[in-house]
This record gives C-alpha cells, structure tokens and sequence, in this order.
C-alpha cells in the first residue's frame, strides 16, 4: 500500500483535496488503489492499444459513486422529433473536421455534481452556430438555462431540443459572464436571475434542425456544416478514466449524457473517429475531449451518438 500512497499523496495536493480524518484517508486511498489497479489492467490489454486511461480528478471514486457524482443514468429520453430534418448537402465532405481549430468551439466547462449536462450540449451548438454568423466567439450562460429553462428540468436532466426551443421563445440567452454557473457546487437549480443581465438576442434561434438518425453520413455531412448536439451512454466504467485514443469497448445505446460533437477524422492507428466535446473539465479525456469510434458496424454508432437524434441550431 506503501506504493499507492505516493502516488494518493501527490495526487490529493494536485487535485487539492483534503481528507476529513484518518479514516476517510484510508477509505479514499483504498479506493484510489483499485482504480490505478483497473487503469493499469485496461492499458495492458489488448483494449488498451486502441485507447488509454489515467488517473484524474474522479481517483477517489468508486464507479458507483462516480456515476452518482456526474449525475449520469438520469434517464435520457429520446428527443422529439424537429419539424426541421437535415438534408444532405451533395457536398463531398471532408476528409476530416475540426471546429476547434476553426474556433467556433470555447473551452471546456464542468457541470460538476449537476445533471446539466443537456444545458453545456445546447451552449455549445448555440456558441458555434453564432460564431459561424457573426464572427464572434462567445460563451452563453448554463446557468441561465439551468435556473430558468421552465421546460427542462435543471440538475435533473433536459433535452436539448427542448432547450433550444426555450431560448427562442425567451428571447437569447445571457452570457456566461454576465450570469456564471455555480450549479455545479450547489447541486441545485438555483432561483431564475435572468432579470440581473442583458439578453444576447442574436443568439435565439429561428428554428432547430434534426438529423437523421442511425445515419454516419449524414451526422458527418452536418459537422461540415457546424458543430451538433448529441445524446450517448456515457455510464461505462471507460468514461471515468478516459484519455486518450479513440474509444472503441462497449458502452450501450442507453441514452444519458449531453454533449456536443465538435469534428471527426481518422486517428492515428487508423480507426475513423467524432472529436466530441464534454463537460467536466479540461483535466478529463484528451483536454476535456473524447473520440470515439466513427464508421462502427453497430445500430445506433457507438454509445448511441446516431440515436438522439443529432441536432443543430438554426440562427
């Protein structure tokens, strides 16, 4: 145990975290030796090849309580249907894709122990639809969707459909600046402050367009287009520790995580990949992002990013 408690000392002072008393010490160290165990075990294999794992902000948990910390399996229903169903350009699209480097995505945000995951998905389709119109990168607030979206149901779970529909009717959204997220601390919705900042008006959309569903062709033709909005199962013990590579094991069509599909591209030991963007904190995946597995023989793409349906909004 002499091994693992280096590595738990360092770990706490670089994740700032402090014990209560001895004894919680012990049980969080116990813990954090299992999962460098699990790590260690999963990067051997031949799994392991194709993507990696490493310790990070979530060593102390247990999967069980990582799933409850992250707020996951909260029930991820399927999204209505958009009056609105993407066409297929005719374009040949691109070999790969990245709206990153184009600079229409912002910096990864943590939800922290909110379900809010729904609200940072629909920020980010609503920050790179407005940066693609108007030339101006901007970060719109989660917290105006979470505490006042009356559709949605805050640190429960929402759609983001649903949440598009509700910035339209509400007239844009604040920014993050003007109304900062604290959710994450909380736990708790919070009372509704919209009256406290100025709404953006332009970024309300005009409309919200779906894509068909079970379809690689036409999520890639979409992402030529801007960055969309997707539902996955995220409740898999290789979401807690993933790092790098593109993830290619098994994690289900159970829908019941929020994100936002940011490009695509062929990695490097030539698996075919989305770039998706997630939601907590840079120190997770690869600087907050995870690939995974394009052009997969499986209904639905893997953890069910063709399913939700995938959708954009129109400004």
């Amino acid at each position: 145990m002499t091994h693992y408690e280096a590595h738990f000392v360092d770990w706490m002072r670089e994740h700032d975290l402090k014990a209560r008393d001895g004894s919680h010490f012990v049980e969080m160290l116990k813990k954090f030796a299992n999962n460098m165990d699990f790590i260690e075990r999963h990067n051997a294999s031949p799994e392991g090849k194709h993507y990696q794992m490493k310790m990070n902000q979530f060593g102390h948990l247990t999967f069980a309580e990582w799933k409850d910390h992250v707020r996951l399996g909260l029930g991820f229903r399927q999204q209505d249907e958009s009056e609105y169903k993407h066409q297929l350009s005719g374009r040949k699209a691109a070999d790969s894709i990245d709206w990153v480097s184009k600079g229409a995505v912002t910096g990864v945000k943590d939800q922290g122990q909110c379900g809010s995951c729904w609200s940072f998905s629909t920020t980010g389709a609503l920050e790179g639809a407005y940066q693609l119109k108007y030339g101006n990168l901007e970060s719109f607030s989660e917290q105006n969707l979470v505490s006042c979206d009356n559709v949605d149901a805050g640190c429960n779970g929402g759609l983001m459909d649903n949440a598009f529909k509700w910035t339209k009717q509400n007239g844009g959204l604040c920014t993050e600046k003007d109304y900062p997220y604290t959710s994450g601390t909380s736990q708790q919705d919070g009372e509704c402050k919209q009256g406290s900042c100025d709404l953006n008006s332009k970024v309300a959309p005009k409309s919200y367009t779906d894509v068909k569903k079970n379809s690689e062709s036409d999520l890639v033709d979409a992402l030529n287009k801007q960055p969309v909005s997707i539902a996955i199962q995220a409740n898999q013990p290789a979401f807690q520790f993933y790092s790098s590579g593109v993830m290619t094991g098994t994690c289900g069509t159970r829908l019941d995580h929020g994100v936002l599909a940011v490009g695509y591209g062929t990695y490097e030991d030539g698996t075919d990949y989305y770039k998706v963007k997630n939601s907590w904190g840079p120190t997770w995946g690869m600087d907050g992002y995870i690939l995974l597995e394009r052009n997969k023989d499986q209904r639905g793409g893997q953890c069910g990013i063709l399913m939700g349906p995938p959708s954009y909004p129109n400004l």
